[in-house]
C-alpha cells in the first residue's frame, strides 16, 4: 500500500519494517481525539480561507462518518497504515477523494497532530483519575464519621507510639489524597495547552488562527514556541510523576491493610469477596488485592524512569524515540484507575475490630508520653525530667513483665523517683481514651 508520505521513496516497506514501526495498539485509544483535532483544524483552515467551505463540508462529513463507524465498532486501524493519523486521513481521502480529503493536512504535521491527540486523551484520563480518587476519599470520610472515637494504636518505626482514633487515621489519608489531587490538577494545567500550528517544528507560513483551535478543542492556552512543544514530553513526565506519588500513597495504604489483617495485629477482617485462598493451606485468607497494589507500584515507577531515560539524550526537534512516550503512561493510568476503583469498593466491606484496636492502643506503654505530659503540667517538673522518670519506670516494669495497668507497681516506682500520683490520676492518664 502506497504511503501518504511515499512520494520520495522508490520501494515499499518490508513487512518487518511496518511491524516494527507501527503504533496501532497504542494509538487505538486516540481515534476520537484524532478526529476531533482534525475537525477543529479543518474549521480553522476554512475560517482562514486556506480551504473552501465545500472542502470543509466534505471533510467534516467524512470525519463524522469515521466517528460513527468507530462508535459502532466498525473503524479498525490498519497496521500497514502505521498510526491513527494515517488511518483517519486515508479513510477521509478514500471517502471524500483526494481533491477534498487531501487538503486536511495543510498547515499541519503529524508532529503537532499526535501532541493534540495525546493531550486530549491525557486530560480525560487525569479527570477520570481525579474522580476515582475523590470517590476513594469519600470512603475514608465515611470511616472517619463512623468511628470518630474508636481508639487504636498509632505507630512510629512500626512500634506502639501514641493512641489515636480510627477517624484520625482515616482523615490522614484524605489529607494525603488532597495533595495528590493538587498534583493531578497541576499536571492537567501543563497538559492542557494547544500545540496545533507548531507543525513539524518551525510553524507554518500559512495564516493559521491558533487561538481558534485552542477554543474549539477546549485548551486553556496556546503553546507559544513551536520547537519547544514539538521537542518536549515533560507534560507526560509531569503526569507520570503525579501518578507515581499517588501510587506510592496507595501502596502505603495497601501495606497497612496487609499487616492489620494479620493474626498478630488482628485489627481488621477482609470481606470474603475481596480476599483469596491457598491451593494447599485450607485456613488461608490472603490480602491479595492489597499485595498486588503494593507490587504494581513498581510498574508506575518504572514508567516514569523509562520515559525520563528515553528523553534524556534527545536533541531538540522530533525524534521517533518519542513514539515510546505513551505506552508507559497508558499503563500507569490503567493501574492507578483500577486500584482506586477496587479500593473504593473494598474499603466499605472491611470490618474494623474496635475491641482489638482498643486493646492494642493501651498496650506496650503507648500512653507514656501523656504520663510525662501530666507530670509536667501538674507536678511542676521539666519535660526532660519527666521523660527520664517515665522512661525509667517503663524500663523497670518491662523487666518485671508488667505494664502501666499494674497500677500499684507503677505508683510505687514513681514514688521511688519522688513523684506522687493517686490511683485515679494514674488510671485516667494511662487510659488511651484520655
Amino acid at each position: 500500500m502506497m504511503k501518504l508520505w511515499g512520494g520520495r521513496f522508490s520501494k515499499e516497506l518490508t513487512s518487518q519494517t511496518e511491524s516494527f514501526t507501527e503504533s496501532i495498539e497504542v494509538d487505538s485509544r486516540m481515534i476520537l481525539h484524532d478526529i476531533w483535532g482534525s475537525e477543529a483544524h479543518a474549521i480553522m483552515l476554512a475560517k482562514q480561507d486556506i480551504i473552501s467551505l465545500e472542502d470543509l463540508r466534505q471533510i467534516l462529513k467524512w470525519l463524522e462518518r469515521a466517528k460513527e463507524e468507530y462508535q459502532r465498532g466498525k473503524f479498525a486501524l490498519k497496521p500497514e497504515l502505521e498510526d491513527v493519523h494515517m488511518n483517519v486521513e486515508t479513510y477521509l481521502i478514500e471517502g471524500a477523494g483526494r481533491e477534498y480529503g487531501g487538503k486536511l493536512h495543510t498547515a499541519r504535521s503529524r508532529n503537532d497532530q499526535v501532541l493534540v491527540d495525546a493531550r486530549l486523551y491525557i486530560r480525560e484520563q487525569i479527570l477520570k483519575s481525579e474522580e476515582l480518587l475523590c470517590a476513594l476519599s469519600e470512603e475514608f470520610i465515611k470511616i472517619a464519621r463512623r468511628y470518630p472515637d474508636a481508639v487504636m494504636p498509632g505507630y512510629t518505626h512500626t512500634q506502639h507510639a501514641q493512641p489515636i482514633t480510627l477517624g484520625f487515621w482515616a482523615t490522614g489519608y484524605v489529607s494525603m489524597f488532597l495533595r495528590d489531587l493538587r498534583r493531578l490538577r497541576n499536571a492537567y494545567e501543563i497538559v492542557n495547552t494547544n500545540p496545533l500550528g507548531a507543525c513539524a517544528l518551525a510553524g507554518t507560513s500559512f495564516p493559521t488562527d491558533r487561538e481558534l483551535t485552542t477554543w474549539l478543542l477546549g485548551f486553556d492556552s496556546t503553546h507559544q514556541h513551536a520547537l519547544d512543544v514539538i521537542s518536549s514530553r515533560d507534560f507526560i513526565a509531569e503526569t507520570l510523576c503525579a501518578l507515581a506519588i499517588l501510587g506510592s500513597n496507595l501502596s502505603r495504604l495497601a501495606e497497612e491493610i496487609v499487616y492489620w489483617s494479620t493474626h498478630e495485629f488482628g485489627m481488621i477482617e477482609l470481606d470474603d469477596a475481596y480476599a483469596l485462598g491457598s491451593s494447599i493451606m485450607p485456613q488461608k485468607k490472603n490480602p491479595c488485592i492489597a499485595e498486588l497494589i503494593r507490587g504494581r507500584t513498581g510498574h508506575i515507577y518504572g514508567a516514569l524512569m523509562g520515559l525520563l531515560t528515553t528523553l534524556k539524550g534527545l536533541p531538540m526537534g522530533y525524534n521517533r524515540d518519542l513514539q515510546e512516550d505513551k505506552p508507559p503512561l497508558w499503563n500507569a493510568f490503567d493501574i492507578i484507575q483500577s486500584e482506586l476503583s477496587i479500593l473504593a469498593d473494598m474499603l466499605p466491606t472491611i470490618t474494623f475490630k474496635r475491641d482489638r484496636m482498643e486493646e492494642l492502643a493501651g498496650a506496650n506503654f503507648s500512653t507514656a508520653t501523656e504520663l510525662a505530659n501530666f507530670l509536667v503540667a501538674h507536678r511542676g517538673l521539666s519535660f526532660r525530667e519527666c521523660h527520664e522518670i517515665v522512661g525509667w519506670v517503663v524500663g523497670e516494669l518491662t523487666r518485671r513483665g508488667l505494664n502501666f495497668t499494674d497500677l500499684n507497681e507503677t505508683i510505687k516506682l514513681l514514688e521511688e523517683r519522688g513523684v506522687e500520683l493517686s490511683i485515679e490520676e494514674l488510671r485516667q492518664v494511662i487510659d488511651p481514651r484520655y
